[in-house]
This record gives structure tokens, C-alpha cells and sequence, in this order.
């Protein structure tokens, strides 16, 4: 305990969107709502407190091709951590990173192991690219190599077709997500496309990675079966590019990724107000920049859902639906002070004071 600062955080402390106290202690690297007897060189830190962000749905060890070098990936985490993330769903990579958990200054990694996806029906270097036969054998791998989460990637391009189609046939899915489950891991899906959404819920997928395709005949069954959505609207604002790229070859394809990306916050306002649960995600790590977590609270707010929902996707509902501690007695302390109170304007969360990780302060 005696290498952990004392820390003083004081101004308002946001335990809960209605739970606001005006001070908390930091002693051995903890939370404590009590002022430590008798101790000395304790250092002040003033002004807003969240529970550290959560992206839960970042890449770290990965780029636009495939797994990176350990160095590549710490600068991907510090980018991360420097803008406020504290927790990662690293939401399928190729690389190993259990290294990180080892390093005090980075954030908290909780991993769904590597994607699976259909053969040639991915990024390439990204996945396991395998047949529907294999797919349990596969979930099965990745579930005991994960923290509790396995990616599947439920859709992309047929080049047979030219369009975005449903990877998997309902019986392999079904079987996969039951072995998922009797191993103890939730599953999630990469899904942009609306027909392999029904066939995922009712097989009993846990969540649903961008869910671009959600429409009104869906959403009540997601609802229904409280299945949450990452919709990742920063990865989103670049269908029109994507879709510009592949137009020439696949013109069903980029007609329907801008039908997808021009009504993307219909999609996830009827989502949230149907009662899905809702959570920040950025998808950073493949072709997108590290960092984004603030640009996505900003863009879900865009999209309806009112600031202290969508603050809560990143901090008290994100962390409890992973299972992670917030600002609790005795929980490690990790956190984001800001000069400003984030519920009146989530913009605030792209200008951190501090950054509090495991006790110590590192931004």
C-alpha cells in the first residue's frame, strides 16, 4: 500500500447519476468515502468524478491488417486510457495481450478472444475463418480463451450476391451460443445487415455489435429478450466512404450500406426507446483511431438518447453490465476528474482534468 499516493478527490463525485457526494479518499490504490487517520502527503484532486469510461468495443493489438507488435498495441492503450477509457471489451483481436494485465498504467482489458467468422467472409488476417461444422468447436476455444465473451461475425459481403447476407445457418448458431453458454461466456455479434438479426436473438445471442440493421419487426424482439446493442455510430459515419469504394464492383452492397448509415439514428433512438439497453463502443483498433470514446457518448446523444443515458452507456450502466465495479467502497480506484459536470454536457468528457488508474494518477 505504501508506493499508492493518498488522493483527495474532491468537488462532485458522480457514484451514480443521482448519487453525488463531495469527496472521496484514495488510499492503497482503493476507494474510501472515509478520511484516513493520520495520513500524510495526501494530493488533491478537484473538480468532477465518473467511473473510468468504458469502450466496449475497442481492438487493442490490432490494425487495419491484422495483429500488431506489443509496442503498436501499449500506444493504442495509453491512447485509450489518456482520453478517459479505463475498461476495454477488446471486441475480438488476433494478438495475445494478456501482458497488459500486468502493467498498473493500462487500462483493464476484458477479451472475447479472436472473431470467427465464415470463410472469406471477413477482413483478412482478422479471424478464425472457418465453416458452419466447426463453429461450437471454435466458440468453444475462444470462450475458454476470453473473459467471458465470444465474438462471432453474424454477416458481410457475399461476393456471390453483392450484398450483405447472414453468415450462419440457425442450427449452427443455436448449438454455438448454448455451448457459449454452458462454458460460462456471453456471445456478441459483428451484424450490419437485417437478416441474420432474428435468427441470433432467438438463438440466444447476449448482444449485438453495430445492429445497423435493426427495424421495427427487431426491435421488440431484442427488447423482449434484452439483448443490448454497441452501435458503434463513429465506425458508422464511414459507410458513405466505404460504400463510395466499393461501388463500382458491388453496387447492391453500397447502395444498402448508405440506406444503413442514413437512417442510423432512427435506428438507435427506436432502440433506445423501445428499451433495448444501449452502450458506447467506438471499434476502434481495426481502421479507426484510438481515443473516440467522447466522440461516441456525443454521437449517441446526436442520435436522442437523452446526456445522462447516454453517459451511463460509458460509465455506471457500462460497468455494470460487464460485471466491473464503479466509484465503490474498496473498489480500485479508477476514474475521471473533469472541470465540468458531464450530465449537462457530455462534451465535456473530451477535456479530462486527471486520470486515476488503479490509484495513481496518469493523465
Amino acid at each position: 500500500m505504501s508506493d499508492h499516493p493518498v488522493l483527495h478527490v474532491k468537488g462532485r463525485v458522480l457514484v451514480g447519476p443521482d448519487d453525488v457526494r463531495d469527496e472521496l479518499w484514495v488510499v492503497g490504490g482503493r476507494i474510501s468515502y472515509e478520511r484516513p487517520a493520520g495520513a500524510r502527503d495526501v494530493r488533491a484532486v478537484e473538480g468532477w468524478a465518473l467511473p473510468g469510461l468504458v469502450d466496449a468495443h475497442c481492438h487493442v493489438g490490432l490494425d487495419a491488417h491484422g495483429p500488431v507488435p506489443a509496442d503498436v498495441s501499449e500506444k493504442q492503450a495509453l491512447t485509450d486510457r489518456d482520453a478517459g477509457t479505463l475498461l476495454v471489451r477488446d471486441a475480438g483481436s488476433p494478438s495475445d495481450t494478456r501482458w497488459i494485465d500486468d502493467r498498473e498504467d493500462l487500462p483493464k482489458i476484458i477479451r472475447a478472444g479472436r472473431h470467427i467468422a465464415r470463410t472469406r467472409r471477413y477482413i483478412r488476417n482478422y479471424a478464425h475463418e472457418i465453416e458452419p461444422e466447426d463453429l461450437v468447436a471454435y466458440v468453444a476455444r475462444e470462450a475458454r480463451r476470453g473473459d467471458g465473451w465470444v465474438k462471432l461475425v453474424g454477416d458481410w459481403i457475399d461476393r456471390g450476391t453483392g450484398d450483405l447476407s447472414a453468415c450462419w445457418p440457425r442450427d449452427a448458431v443455436e448449438a454455438a451460443i448454448a455451448e457459449a453458454h454452458r462454458l460460462g461466456a456471453r456471445v456478441t455479434a459483428h451484424c450490419f445487415a437485417e437478416d441474420s438479426l432474428r435468427d441470433l436473438v432467438e438463438a440466444g445471442i447476449d448482444c449485438v455489435e453495430h445492429a445497423t440493421g435493426l427495424t421495427e419487426d427487431t426491435v421488440p424482439l431484442f427488447a423482449e429478450r434484452g439483448v443490448a446493442i454497441v452501435p458503434t455510430l463513429v465506425n458508422i459515419a464511414t459507410f458513405p466512404r466505404l460504400a463510395a469504394g466499393g461501388e463500382a464492383r458491388y453496387p447492391q452492397w453500397s447502395a444498402h450500406m448508405r440506406r444503413l448509415h442514413e437512417r442510423r439514428y432512427d435506428t438507435v433512438r427506436a432502440a433506445y426507446d423501445a428499451g433495448i439497453p444501449v452502450y458506447v463502443g467506438t471499434d476502434a483498433g481495426g481502421s479507426l483511431a484510438h481515443g473516440l470514446v467522447a466522440a461516441e457518448v456525443a454521437e449517441l446523444v446526436t442520435a436522442g438518447i437523452p446526456p445522462v443515458e447516454a453517459l451511463s452507456a460509458t460509465t455506471w450502466g457500462a460497468r455494470s453490465w460487464l460485471g466491473r465495479p464503479g466509484l465503490d467502497e474498496g473498489a480500485p480506484a479508477d476514474l475521471v476528474v473533469y472541470g465540468g459536470d458531464p450530465r449537462d454536457d457530455v462534451r465535456v468528457l473530451a477535456d479530462p482534468r486527471r486520470v486515476v488508474l488503479n490509484g495513481r494518477i496518469v493523465g
